[in-house]
C-alpha cells in the first residue's frame, strides 16, 4: 500500500502507550506507525483493520505452522484470536488505562490447513465494563466459513 510505513516488530514503551487513547494504539499497529509484537512475526499474523471496538487479523497458514497430525496447529488461531479480541478491547479504552487477558475460550469448527488459504481473525467488543471487558473472535476463511470461534474477558486497569 502507497504511504503505508513497512511493518516492524517489538515493544511500545509503558510511557508512549500512556500518552495514547487505546484506540490510538491499535490503529498504530494497525498502520504500521508502531511495532507489531515479536509473536506476530514469529507466526506471520498482521493486524490490518482498527477501529473502536473491532480488530482485525490475517495468517497465511504455512507449512511450518502444521502439528504432527498435518493441519494448522491450534495455536495459530488461539494466538490470532487472543490478539484480535484483547486489542478490540484496549481499542475502546482511554488515555493511561490497559487491560490484560483473564481468560479466553475457543472452539476449533473446521480443520485449517495450508491449502486453507488466508484466515481472518475478527474480534468485536461485546461488553465493555469500568474493570472488565468482554469479546466475541471468529476466524474465517477466504469465503466467510467458520473455523474456529473464541471469547475472552479482559481486566482492564488504570496505568
Amino acid at each position: 500500500m502507497t504511504g503505508r510505513p513497512s511493518k516492524t516488530y517489538g515493544t511500545v514503551a509503558a510511557d508512549r502507550q500512556r500518552e495514547m487513547s487505546g484506540l490510538e494504539f491499535v490503529k498504530g499497529l494497525a498502520d504500521g506507525t508502531l511495532p507489531l509484537n515479536t509473536m506476530a512475526r514469529t507466526l506471520g499474523y498482521d493486524i490490518v483493520e482498527a477501529e473502536n471496538g473491532r480488530v482485525v487479523v490475517t495468517a497465511e497458514p504455512k507449512d511450518i505452522h502444521l502439528n504432527p497430525a498435518g493441519t494448522v496447529h491450534g495455536g495459530l488461531a488461539a494466538t490470532m484470536l487472543d490478539s484480535c479480541m484483547g486489542l478490540a478491547i484496549q481499542s475502546m479504552l482511554d488515555k493511561g488505562t490497559g487491560s490484560t487477558t483473564l481468560e479466553f475460550k475457543i472452539s476449533f469448527v473446521r480443520p485449517i490447513t495450508p491449502e486453507t488459504g488466508t484466515i481472518t481473525a475478527e474480534g468485536t467488543v461485546i461488553n465493555r465494563g469500568r474493570r472488565i471487558g468482554i469479546a466475541d473472535g471468529r476466524v474465517t476463511d477466504s469465503k466467510g466459513r467458520l473455523l474456529v470461534h473464541g471469547t475472552t474477558t479482559c481486566m482492564i486497569f488504570e496505568g
